[in-house]
């Protein structure tokens, strides 16, 4: 996101933050609140002490943390205060994109009762993005042929934010020759186009300058232009039409850079320059322009990056044709990515004893520790196992979580030391796996007595 795009210090961001924040407990461990985005480092989340009903001395005492599962740690506890905090700036639109729900999730710890409370932090969205064409011009060429009610495709504004914050509406600017029409399709997108009211006259006026402007609802309004300068050309009677309207493709996410996906292809019935056709991005991201490389003028589509199912699992692409003389049409790639089994299992431990006494009941807990994978459906599909005639088993705790426990009675006469492999293996073809190697000291009990 552009610098100069950030709305940072806005003194109406304190008020927002009171305003939001939030709380409110469903059982089972589960606490949530909500902030808005961009606050300050070390802002105020929740009341992790009051919520989970213990005073702030009381977390130290208990060993509370946080547990870290991630890269990055977005929040911290301070167990002077008992209050969750922000660890640094948190950016929603680089957290979660264009999804109507961001939330972040965390973990705290209880060392002395082994215990884990979930907590869900929902990123609410603020006003910080201008509405952006991507460009500050954009040239249409129109014959002056051309009859009262043609349309013509203009751009669509990106904007970062959601809801409200995202752009709201468009104006074009006061003419008499031309109007703006503005159609939301199916998918929540505005599709624009510049209608031709009054026939043009080349020899009167060449060039038409018009401007476009986009406007998101936030408070206050943020807006942003576009020139649109209008060339008057002789005439060009036939626009490109593309064989089909929408292509889709479905790919593996393991797909070779160079690979060619697909081709586009449009027809022209003109001659000359007025019947070639170039193929263009319509609107293109930043993103879209590193994975994907399209041939002007064969409208190939060749990949350039690397896939990824787990950071996009779907692409949706417009392409242009342009003619000689500027007519276009637009046809809508669908590039869904396909999962591979390409990460193994993921097991973090959260907590671990390395001995134990001999006289332990059964149920006593050995480690706690966390099971994740990055796949998604059968891929990521996670089992746990442990070796088989030990003394121990695994359950299953909140979430992701398991325990190793003792399944019965220790004999430290008989076994002084145990190495335990704790293997987590997902179900993908072929399967992929991981293991920790957990050791495990009896200590002896006066459990004998002596012997002649």
């Amino acid at each position: 996101m552009a610098a100069g795009q950030k709305l940072r210090n806005c003194p109406g961001i304190v008020l927002i933050f009171f305003l939001l924040v939030s709380l409110w407990e469903t059982g089972c461990g589960q606490i949530r609140y909500s902030v808005p985005e961009e606050m300050e480092k070390g802002s105020f989340v929740g009341d992790i002490a009051k919520d989970l009903g213990l005073g702030p001395r009381k977390l130290s005492e208990r060993g509370a943390r946080i547990v870290s599962r991630g890269k990055k740690e977005y929040f911290a506890l301070n167990v002077r205060s008992g209050s969750l905090v922000t660890v640094d700036r948190i950016d929603r639109e680089e957290l979660c994109g264009k999804a109507s729900v961001c939330v972040v999730n965390a973990e705290i710890l209880l060392e002395d009762k082994v215990k884990i409370y979930g907590v869900e932090v929902e990123i609410i969205d603020i006003n910080d993005n201008i509405p952006s064409f991507g460009a500050e011009e954009r040239e249409i060429k129109i014959p002056e042929s051309a009859v009262p009610g043609t349309r013509f495709p203009l751009p669509e504004a990106i904007d970062g934010d959601i809801g409200m914050n995202s752009v709201q509406s468009y104006r074009l600017s006061s003419n008499r020759h031309f109007s703006l029409r503005v159609e939301k399709r199916t998918d929540g997108a505005k599709y624009l186009e510049l209608v031709l009211e009054h026939a043009l006259d080349r020899e009167e006026e060449s060039v038409h300058h018009l401007i476009l402007t986009a406007s998101d609802g936030g408070d206050p309004i943020l807006s942003s232009s576009l020139r649109v300068p209008v060339t008057v050309l002789d005439a060009n009677d036939n626009a490109p039409e593309f064989i089909q309207s929408v292509y889709s493709v479905n790919v593996p996410e393991n797909l070779p850079q160079g690979t060619e996906l697909l081709t586009v292809s449009a027809t022209d019935l003109d001659e000359g320059i007025n019947g070639e056709v170039t193929y263009y991005f319509q609107k293109s991201t930043e993103k879209t322009s590193q994975l994907f490389r399209l041939n002007a003028l064969t409208g190939d589509i060749t990949v350039l990056g690397n896939l990824d199912y787990e950071e996009c699992n779907s692409y949706e692409i417009d392409i242009e044709a342009r003619d000689g003389a500027g007519f276009l049409a637009i046809a809508k790639v669908l590039v869904k990515i396909l999962d591979v089994n390409d990460n193994a299992p993921d097991i973090t431990v959260t907590s671990v004893t390395s001995s134990i006494s001999e006289n332990s009941s059964a149920g006593s807990v050995i480690a706690l520790f966390n099971v994740h994978d990055r796949d998604s459906g059968e891929n990521g599909h996670v089992t746990c196992s442990i070796p088989e005639h030990l003394p121990f088993k695994l359950e299953k705790s909140y979430g992701n979580y398991y325990s190793l426990v003792t399944d019965r009675a220790l004999d430290r006469e008989q076994v002084s030391t145990y190495n335990v492999t704790v293997t987590a293996t997902d179900r993908g073809d072929p399967p992929l796996s991981s293991d920790i190697h957990i050791s495990l000291h009896i200590e002896d009990t006066n459990d004998n007595p002596p012997v002649f």
